[in-house]
């Protein structure tokens, strides 16, 4: 496919998992894509890489400002940076709730701030945020992630209804648990990594974690000028986990 032939990407935290997957596919359907992240030094071409803290407002402009200068504009934009958190709500202290809301959800401002002007000159303008099932799902040990998450898709629903009239696109994906580096160490930090493992797995329809692949693809899908009427709209990618309601096997 070529469908991103000529436009200009920008991917947050896409330097790994999930953003790299997605930076990846972009540059490989046509586009030219620049890579924002803390550490970038693992990117190479044809990506463009740029070190930027989406907590830190200089360095988000400073970085979206290179981005869009060596690129000649920006079309698409993939705030993709994020952090887990694990635990209820009496498990991390106020501290940590300010922490992982302040790149999870207050990054993702930031980022979209900087770009907005650069977005307006586009003829295909598109914003892709990474939410989370643990935005429409109850999970276990996850009250602080949740609630970023549940904030990152309230906020793609308000920005979708801001811009809308600009002709920028605002949608989001909310991915199941992902076979990505920081789940990766998730399991190597529980007490039994294959148990948790197979729990994870069992825990998705499908009997198996979503690839990073899998999502890139529901964001290059969401960012496409195909699909230009597609605006406000959340794309679970989580192998049934959000609608699917099976019985149990033999029954």
């Amino acid at each position: 496919m070529s469908d991103f032939e000529g436009l200009k990407a920008l991917v947050t935290g896409g330097a790994s998992g999930i953003g790299r997957a997605t930076a990846e596919l972009l540059a490989a359907r046509g586009a030219q894509v620049a890579v924002l992240d803390l550490d970038p030094t693992s990117v190479d071409k044809p990506l463009l890489a740029y070190r930027a803290d989406v907590t830190d407002d200089a360095s988000v402009r400073a970085a979206v400002a290179a981005a869009a200068a060596d690129l000649g504009g920006l079309d698409v934009l993939v705030n993709n940076a994020g952090i887990g958190a694990q635990g209820t709500v009496a498990d991390n202290d106020d501290a940590e709730w300010h922490r992982v809301y302040d790149v999870n959800v207050v990054g993702m401002v930031r980022v979209t701030r900087a770009a907005l002007p650069h977005l307006r000159q586009s003829a295909h303008p598109a914003i892709v945020n990474t939410s989370s099932i643990a935005a429409t799902a109850g999970l276990p040990q996850r009250a602080l992630y949740s609630a970023t998450k549940g904030a990152v898709q309230a906020l793609t629903l308000a920005m979708a209804a801001d811009h809308v009239r600009e002709g920028i696109r605002v949608n989001c994906v909310n991915p199941g648990t992902v076979d990505t580096p920081w789940v990766g160490r998730l399991l190597a930090s529980a007490a039994d990594p294959a148990a948790e493992r197979a729990a994870l797995e069992a825990r998705q329809p499908t009997g198996r974690l979503v690839s990073a692949d899998e999502v890139a693809g529901a964001v290059a899908y969401l960012a496409s000028p195909l699909s230009g009427a597609t605006t406000g709209t959340s794309l679970a990618v989580d192998g049934g986990m959000q609608g699917l309601r099976l019985r149990p096997v033999g029954q």
